[in-house]
């Protein structure tokens, strides 16, 4: 994939997953609130046929304004279809229904998705008091799936990494005396016993990476596993994982810690093995920032400063915090935009100019969209930092989710 379609993928992505987080807002009173998936292969007919269908048969609804809210939704789509030939690529997905507003009142909305990042696999309908958004968070969910383990002879950890995310599973203790025998037993016996709480231990951390990583074999991508010699070593010469899971193991990597954290610290071992993971990138990007940051001039951070960074072309590229939510508003100070970045959530404030002028808002537009745009005319790269990594939380919570690695340093 090119540097251009990554980025036009990620941004689609992105404008998708707005929709969804507003979908997943909307309330219906009782089932009544309609959405419909289509494959590609998928003739619109035929899906006008299914909803005339499911409009006819709404009227057997008992309730007249369940049965009213249903109807209208079916003929917002059928509207919406006229407006098709064919499905587009990867099929489409259809949203309307008279969502709750607040006091008793409800609004109709009707929306139609195009081109999903993934192919629909098949036609469904589904009416009920929330909009259906799940198949859509499932294409949108992180790429490449692999298992993690860390073990000494005390305890282990199992989880995954999916895309960017480490996600924590399952946790065992062990029961394998120390080094030092009881007082009354052999050296030999204790060594037999030692061994066999070792090999009992190791079935245990087995059993739960096998019930964790075996039905999902077909997807993962590989196997990691860290932990102190020898220990890692024991484990893996033993045979104790389950023999598809064995053929997949990517490597063992020395990690000082065996708990959650050591999750986390094997992820960050196997970066060579990782290089193609996504969260690889990401880690990568943000090292670049914080060392332009601390060292360096060549850095930006905040709404303002990357603006006029990206509005002069020094951005070579534009880090967006995955989880950011701003709008930005624009307001006409004397001939000279001045700009607020605040919550999407809230109302549009009025806004005090630099020379004391109080004004009201020439235009509001989604941040990412905002800076997006700024960055396509520059030549600037854009890319999405996730927040499930340490620097990646920063970005986010630190310096706004809105940052840049320069060109050449402006002292802006």
């Amino acid at each position: 994939m090119s540097q251009q379609e990554g980025e036009e993928s990620d941004r689609k992505k992105y404008e998708f997953r707005k929709v969804i987080e507003e979908l997943d807002d909307y309330e219906g009173s009782g089932t009544q609130l309609v959405t419909i998936y289509v494959p590609e292969d998928r003739q619109i007919s035929d899906v006008v046929a299914h909803v005339t269908q499911e409009h006819s048969e709404a009227s057997n609804i008992k309730s007249k304004q369940t049965r009213t809210n249903v109807q209208d939704a079916l003929t917002s789509i059928k509207d919406r279809l006229r407006y098709y030939k064919n499905p587009p690529e990867n099929g489409m997905v259809l949203f309307s229904g008279a969502v709750d507003s607040g006091g008793g009142q409800t609004d109709m909305v009707t929306k139609v998705l195009e081109g999903p990042p993934q192919p629909v696999e098949s036609f469904r309908y589904h009416c009920d008091s929330a909009f259906l958004t799940e198949p859509l968070e499932h294409m949108l969910a992180d790429k490449g799936l692999y298992g993690l383990v860390v073990l000494d002879r005390r305890e282990a950890n199992v989880g995954w990494l999916r895309g960017k995310r480490v996600e924590p599973v399952k946790s065992a203790s062990s029961l394998v005396p120390g080094k030092q025998r009881k007082g009354g037993q052999s050296a030999q016996r204790f060594a037999r016993l030692r061994l066999e709480a070792i090999d009992n231990f190791y079935q245990e951390v087995a059993e739960m990476a096998n019930d964790l990583f075996v039905p999902e074999r077909h997807d993962l991508q590989g196997v990691l596993v860290g932990g102190p010699s020898p220990t890692k070593d024991e484990f893996l010469d033993g045979d104790y994982l389950h023999h598809e899971l064995q053929d997949k193991v990517l490597g063992k990597f020395d990690v000082a810690y065996t708990d959650e954290s050591g999750l986390y610290d094997l992820v960050d071992a196997a970066e060579d093995v990782l290089a193609d993971a996504e969260i690889m990138e990401d880690k990568e990007l943000m090292q670049d920032f914080f060392k332009q940051l601390h060292d360096g001039n060549k850095a930006t951070y905040g709404f303002e400063p990357t603006r006029e960074n990206l509005v002069m072309g020094s951005v070579e590229t534009l880090l967006i915090s995955e989880d950011l939510r701003k709008d930005v508003v624009t307001y006409d100070c004397g001939g000279t935009d001045e700009y607020e970045l605040i919550d999407s959530r809230k109302n549009t404030p009025t806004h005090t100019c630099d020379d004391g002028t109080e004004v009201e808002a020439e235009g509001r537009e989604d941040a990412i969209e905002f800076l997006i745009n700024i960055a396509e005319q520059r030549g600037t790269e854009t890319k999405f930092i996730s927040t499930d990594f340490e620097k990646g939380d920063q970005l986010y919570n630190a310096f706004g989710g809105i940052a840049g690695l320069l060109r050449y340093s402006t002292g802006v």
